[in-house]
């Protein structure tokens, strides 16, 4: 896990918000959010990288570590 903090950029803080709320997937964020499924795939790609998120299964993820409550 990279050991520098992530920058959160309001995408980030927008998948933050609804995996807050359980597990999801990009095309429900995006859906909700209203931002592309791209941009929530490569941003929940962040997320994982530094621990905060956790790919359960292709296209489900969870909330791990909200970096917002360190």
């Amino acid at each position: 896990m990279p050991s520098e903090e992530i920058d959160l950029n309001p995408t980030d803080n927008a998948i933050l918000d609804r995996l807050q709320e359980g597990r999801g997937s990009p095309s429900y964020i995006a859906e909700k959010e209203e931002y592309s499924r791209q941009n929530i795939t490569n941003r929940l790609g962040r997320l994982v990288e530094h621990g905060y998120v956790e790919k359960l299964a292709p296209g489900l993820y969870e909330l791990q570590n909200d970096p917002r409550e360190e």
